[in-house]
């Protein structure tokens, strides 16, 4: 079952103008916090944002490519708290993933938009205008922002003969995928 999850989960960036219903979000959101983090410190915090002035200024927080953000229904903010635990980045991934997959079972929609790293048009960190317009305490750092809401374009699954299998060695490296 979860195979054809994964199979059918593909980045949305159009969706439908309709709202999602607050049950759907809530599993999405219970997903994330069964998910596992490193000793169970569970470093992670997430906001919901259905506001579409909201979601509007969030799409701003990079040089580029957010505009999907503003026409989801639901964006949740994902950070972590490194005073919680050193190992708060691979905890949100694996939250943010989680959701992405449980959007995919309640066929909704989703699309990871990285925060950590970023910059936005004046060379200031993505993060630091993310944590100002979230009224963020000091000690959370925001990692990304998955988008949710009703698909309204349907990628094809990648076809199982084209997937990078070249990157899978068994017992050690074999070499064979060179980059």
């Amino acid at each position: 079952m979860f195979d054809k999850i994964a199979e059918k989960r593909r980045s949305i960036r159009k969706f439908q103008p309709r709202p999602v219903e607050p049950e759907k979000i809530d599993i999405v959101l219970e997903t994330a916090l069964r998910a596992p983090t490193a000793r169970r410190k569970r470093s992670w915090h997430f906001i919901v944002v259905t506001d579409e002035s909201v979601r509007t200024e969030l799409s701003k927080a990079r040089l580029s490519g957010g505009q999907f953000l503003e026409r989801a229904p639901v964006a949740v903010v994902v950070c972590g708290n490194p005073e919680v635990s050193p190992h708060w980045i691979a905890d949100c991934s694996i939250a943010a993933v989680s959701m992405q997959y449980a959007a995919t079972s309640l066929d909704l929609g989703s699309c990871w938009f990285n925060i950590r790293g970023n910059e936005r048009q004046d060379g200031s960190p993505s993060g630091d205008y993310v944590k100002a317009l979230m009224d963020l305490p000091e000690n959370l750092d925001v990692l990304c922002i998955i988008a949710l809401g009703y698909p309204d374009e349907g990628p094809a699954p990648y076809d199982r003969d084209t997937l990078p299998w070249d990157n899978v060695s068994y017992g050690r490296y074999s070499g064979k995928n060179k980059g």
